[in-house]
């Protein structure tokens, strides 16, 4: 299969063309950036041919992807500034990116006839309640510009596509870029104590494991709405910083407060983002492991 993937130079995106050529896939990065720009390791996507693309061009995208033609899509490219989308300066870029680059790169997926895996997020709900967030709910109000915008790429992708998957994943961490346990062990090897929410519930995704998901799923016909987390169940973002500092050996203290306390963010966050993942169940894929795992492993990896 010949997968196209956006975004290479992000965390997921770098994690996605490995394990695609990993078993045998052609694969094809692109990003802004004039080369690829992420982390130089070791793996397979250094040597993986790339191309640079501007996902709010248009032409460029129709272009890139005419000749290219792949197989599928894997659209891992995103603003994912959350608080920084807020900026009246930026509304229009995180639309344009969000939204309109998602519904050119989905025109331009139908017009080759490749399937298209988009992948969205938990902030496209209006985080009330505690009941976990299925699927196929609907999703009205989103709290921020971030999330009014992932939702309208959701419905480019849905209203253009027959072929598609859309993922929802949510507390996102990889090697490659910029994550809260990197940012959370930065400040704790230099502060005695820090302040964390906790009454923002959800799940942590490692992107190593949802890549091995996303290829699984592009290898299938099995569209639709899927919700993709490590397993372990719902935590906050307190239990989240205690536990990734304790495998670290961080004595840092802790200070669990509320979203109000801590009210230093810019864009309002959603305090449930619970995803139910048994619709990957159902499907026949099989779930990302334990979020506790996942952190050992990540821990293992990255140089903290």
């Amino acid at each position: 299969m010949k997968l196209f993937v956006t975004g290479v130079g992000g965390q997921l995106g770098h994690d996605v063309v490995n394990e695609a050529v990993s078993r045998g896939h052609e694969a094809v990065g692109s990003d802004i950036a004039p080369a690829y720009s992420g982390i130089q390791d070791a793996s397979a996507v250094v040597s993986a041919p790339y191309v640079q693309l501007d996902i709010t061009d248009e032409k460029a995208v129709k272009e890139t992807m005419g000749l290219l033609r792949p197989d599928a899509v894997i659209h891992c490219a995103a603003w994912t500034a959350v608080d920084a989308a807020e900026e009246e300066g930026n509304k229009a870029k995180v639309d344009a990116i969000n939204h309109l680059g998602t519904r050119y790169i989905a025109e331009a997926a139908k017009a080759v006839d490749a399937k298209m895996l988009y992948l969205s997020t938990d902030y496209v709900f209006d985080g009330k309640g505690t009941r976990p967030w299925e699927p196929d709910d609907k999703c009205y109000a989103p709290l921020n510009v971030y999330g009014r915008s992932k939702l309208d790429g959701e419905l480019a992708v849905s209203g253009t596509l027959d072929k598609f998957f859309i993922v929802r994943i949510a507390w996102v961490f990889g090697l490659n870029g910029k994550n809260f346990i990197k940012t959370m062990i930065s400040v704790g090897k230099t502060h005695p104590q820090v302040r964390v929410v906790n009454d923002q519930i959800g799940t942590p995704t490692y992107t190593l494991d949802l890549a091995r998901l996303l290829v699984d799923m592009i290898e299938t016909e099995k569209y639709g709405h899927y919700h993709a987390t490590n397993e372990g169940g719902y935590i906050s973002w307190y239990d989240f910083c205690v536990e990734f500092y304790r495998q670290y050996g961080l004595k840092t203290q802790v200070i669990p407060v509320s979203t109000a306390e801590y009210g230093l963010s810019k864009a309002a966050r959603p305090e449930n983002s619970r995803l139910d993942k048994s619709k990957l169940i159902t499907a026949g894929f099989r779930p990302l492991p334990d979020w506790k795992d996942a952190v050992r492993r990540y821990l293992q990896e990255a140089e903290l």
